[in-house]
């Protein structure tokens, strides 16, 4: 699991990036909130820790934001503010939890550990590539904030290739999670659907994110 640090104090952050190493989480960072931003809507985080007063974007807004646009992300907020109404605030825009500097790094830790339990269910449920969201739960496919519409069988496709992110699964793979392990391909279904699935999730002006890969199958992965 790779943990994302939004904070501004390079050596806060170099101290969190070891005490989590410490305790074999990967950690990735950003010392400004629109960095920050871009790092959370691009990659899959298991956890987001952020501090409020960041330079070029605060973090209510960058959780806001999140938030709105599906993501959901674990995410633990960092501040000096210590009122209950700034707690309330990060709260209520969709934030786990709330730790007020200075904090001990045990604290930390059972914070994290905390969030993790109670949010394990839906972090298994929400599933992102890029822009692409499949949310299990729902049943939905997003890209870019829009809502695609797919049928059953190019849902299971997805589903398959998402959940493997970054693997390349094999044709009779992707038949046997999508048809059933009984199914005989007569007419080249799976291209078909693929090409069907292609049209709607890298449709014209998006980075493709559904590729060939020849002698095996397909992948789902950022270029």
């Amino acid at each position: 699991m790779t943990i994302l640090i939004i904070e501004d104090e390079a050596k806060l952050v170099d101290i969190l990036k070891k005490a989590l190493k410490g305790e074999n989480y990967a950690t990735d960072a950003a010392l400004d909130g629109e960095e920050g931003l871009q790092k959370a809507l691009k990659n899959n985080y298991g956890l987001i820790i952020l501090d409020i007063m960041l330079p070029k974007r605060d973090g209510l807004s960058v959780a806001k934001e999140l938030r709105a646009r599906n993501i959901h992300t674990p995410i633990l907020m960092l501040t000096a503010r210590g009122t209950m109404e700034d707690k309330v605030a990060g709260l209520d825009i969709g934030a786990d939890d709330y730790l007020i500097k200075p904090f001990g790094i045990d604290e930390l830790f059972a914070r994290v550990r905390a969030i993790l339990r109670r949010r394990k269910t839906t972090d298994s449920d929400i599933w992102k590539v890029a822009d692409l969201i499949l949310d299990k739960k729902k049943h939905e496919v997003t890209r870019a904030g829009k809502v695609i519409a797919l049928t059953p069988k190019e849902y299971r496709l997805l589903d398959t290739m998402v959940t493997h992110r970054d693997q390349a699964m094999s044709r009779r793979q992707l038949i046997e999670n999508a048809w059933g392990p009984d199914f005989v391909e007569a007419n080249n279904e799976l291209n078909v659907h693929i090409r069907y699935l292609r049209r709607k999730i890298d449709s014209e002006g998006l980075k493709p994110l559904i590729h060939t890969v020849r002698g095996v199958g397909y992948i789902v992965k950022e270029a």
